[in-house]
């Protein structure tokens, strides 16, 4: 089942985040400069897990990081599968 939430983002917490009954799911990075984000989480509380949430939370900041012009490093496992699930799927 998927869930469409509204992701939000803290720029001063690094992170994009939703909040669905009360609870909360991120995605949180550092910026290293040289317009260069490092992804290093994604946590999905196990109530809302198999929602989808991860995977809106990851094209959430991948999105942001292309419009802003960042080169992204996947430390996070979820978002390296994400990106190379994607990469695949455009070949």
């Amino acid at each position: 089942m998927t869930m469409n939430a509204t992701v939000q983002h803290d720029p001063e917490g690094k992170q994009f985040y939703v909040v669905v009954e009360g609870t909360k799911a991120y995605l949180a990075y550092m910026d290293l400069g040289k317009q260069t984000l490092d992804i290093y989480r994604t946590f999905v509380p196990n109530a809302l897990r198999g929602k989808g949430l991860a995977a809106q939370l990851t094209e959430h900041a991948l999105r942001y990081a292309d419009e802003q012009g960042y080169t992204v490093i996947p430390s996070c496992s979820y978002v390296e599968w994400y990106m190379d699930r994607q990469s695949a799927n455009a070949e």
